[in-house]
C-alpha cells in the first residue's frame, strides 16, 4: 500500500493550476475611469481626473497585483471609464468564466523547472497575480505568476532562478 507521502509526490501538477489569486487594475489614457473589484476601487486616482499616459514604456515590468482575493473569484470586475475621445464606457468582466480551466499562464517549458518546485506545487499552489489595463477604448487581463527554473534566469545571478512573465490571456477593444 502506498503512503499518502508517496502519493503526493507522484502526482503530476502539470499543466500547473491556481487556486488562489491577486489582482490589480491600471487606467491610461482615459478622462475618468472606475475599476471595482471585491468591493474594492481600484482605481480611485482616476475615478474623477485623466489618467494620462503610463509614466515609463516598461511600466508593466514591476507590475504586480497587491490586492489578495483568495481561493474564489469575487462577482464580476466592474469598469466604467471615459475613454481619450470623449466615449463613455461601461465592462463587466466574469474572471471566473475567463479562468474556470484555473490553468497557470507561463513561458516556462515543464523541463526548466525544478523537479522538487513542481512536487511542491502538487500539494500547495503557489497563487497567481490577474491584472487589468483599461487603456483608452481597451481593456487587457493579463496573469502573472513566479514559475521557479533551473538555472539563473541572469547569467551569474544564483537567486535569478525564477521568471514572472506577465502574459496577457485576454483583450477587447469597445
Amino acid at each position: 500500500m502506498l503512503g499518502l507521502k508517496s502519493l503526493i509526490h507522484s502526482a503530476d501538477p502539470w499543466p500547473l493550476k491556481f487556486r488562489r489569486h491577486n489582482f490589480d487594475a491600471r487606467c491610461y489614457n482615459t478622462l475618468h475611469c472606475r475599476v471595482l473589484y471585491n468591493n474594492f476601487n481600484f482605481t480611485l486616482l482616476h475615478e474623477f481626473e485623466p489618467s494620462g499616459a503610463p509614466e515609463r514604456p516598461d511600466w508593466k515590468d514591476g507590475w504586480g497585483a497587491g490586492h489578495i482575493i483568495g481561493d474564489t473569484f469575487a462577482p464580476p470586475v466592474q469598469a466604467w471609464w471615459t475613454a481619450s475621445d470623449g466615449s463613455k464606457h461601461h465592462a463587466e468582466i466574469n474572471l471566473d468564466k475567463l479562468f474556470k480551466d484555473r490553468l497557470v499562464r507561463h513561458n516556462v517549458p515543464k523541463e526548466d523547472i525544478p523537479e522538487g518546485w513542481l512536487a511542491a506545487w502538487g500539494i500547495e499552489p503557489l497563487g497567481v497575480g490577474i491584472l487589468m489595463e483599461v487603456n483608452d477604448r481597451s481593456i487587457n487581463i493579463y496573469m502573472k505568476a513566479l514559475i521557479a527554473t533551473k538555472e539563473p534566469q541572469i547569467p551569474g545571478n544564483p537567486h535569478s532562478t525564477g521568471r514572472r512573465d506577465l502574459i496577457r490571456v485576454w483583450t477587447h477593444t469597445y
